[in-house]
């Protein structure tokens, strides 16, 4: 039963994970960008605030397998364990209460601006935001590093490297 729970933890991080990863990275990107120069960028916006949104849900299906691996194997009080478990919800803070909000902001500004014909608004503003966003990104991608070198190194443990 440990390896199906610890096979189902790794591919969820890798198929949930991974795009969250990379579509909350190209975010800013699009978003930068006038409507006008590439004729994509608004749904390449929308579509990757989808992406980021949609594998979020299915990504709480991550810790919730990693706990029960980690049951498994009796390592839920194991230091590498404990810290991984605030690293991954600091990350997942970050996504609900930061990124999500901030990407639909700028879809919601970027709609708006549209609509009424004045374009994307005040460029600084959007440049401004976009910047945070990348920042808030990076910084979640950084802690979902971590906690797959965690993960990977279990710094104490006796099946560790």
């Amino acid at each position: 039963m440990t390896k199906l729970l610890l096979s189902i933890h790794v591919l969820a991080s890798i198929l949930v994970v991974g795009p969250i990863a990379v579509a909350a990275s190209m975010f800013p990107r699009y978003a930068r960008q006038t409507p006008g120069e590439d004729g994509h960028s608004a749904g390449a916006t929308v579509l990757l605030h989808r992406i980021c949104s949609g594998y979020a849900i299915v990504g709480v299906a991550v810790p919730v397998f990693g706990i029960a691996t980690g049951a498994q194997l009796g390592v839920l009080t194991d230091a590498w364990l404990l810290t991984s478990i605030v690293l991954t919800t600091i990350a997942a803070a970050i996504l609900a209460l930061a990124i999500l909000p901030g990407q639909e902001s700028m879809i919601e500004s970027a709609s708006a601006a549209a609509a009424d014909g004045t374009g994307t608004g005040d460029g600084a503003d959007t440049k401004r935001a976009a910047a945070r966003l990348a920042g808030l990104t990076g910084v979640f991608n950084l802690l979902w590093a971590v906690v797959v070198v965690l993960m990977i190194v279990r710094p104490g443990s006796t099946t560790g490297a």
